[in-house]
């Protein structure tokens, strides 16, 4: 004779397993880890005072009016 099993706690354990499947595969298509939010950060960081340190000045070019000879 073959084993007595529980179908509610054989569901319930399968149900669990599904969930935890699924959340792995949107912690690997979604999720970041620390360091890699970390060098985003300082890389948008770094780019925009590289942009900011680009920018020209109201004065530099002769004023709204005028056109840049």
């Amino acid at each position: 004779m073959g084993e007595v099993v529980n179908l509610r706690r054989y569901r319930k354990a399968k149900e669990k397993a599904e969930a935890q499947a699924r959340a792995e595969e949107n912690r690997a298509k979604h999720g970041r880890t620390k360091s890699e939010r970390q060098s985003k950060t300082a890389r948008d960081s770094l780019t925009s005072r590289k942009l900011e340190g680009h920018r020209r000045e109201a004065s530099d070019h002769g004023g709204d009016d005028e056109p840049a000879a």
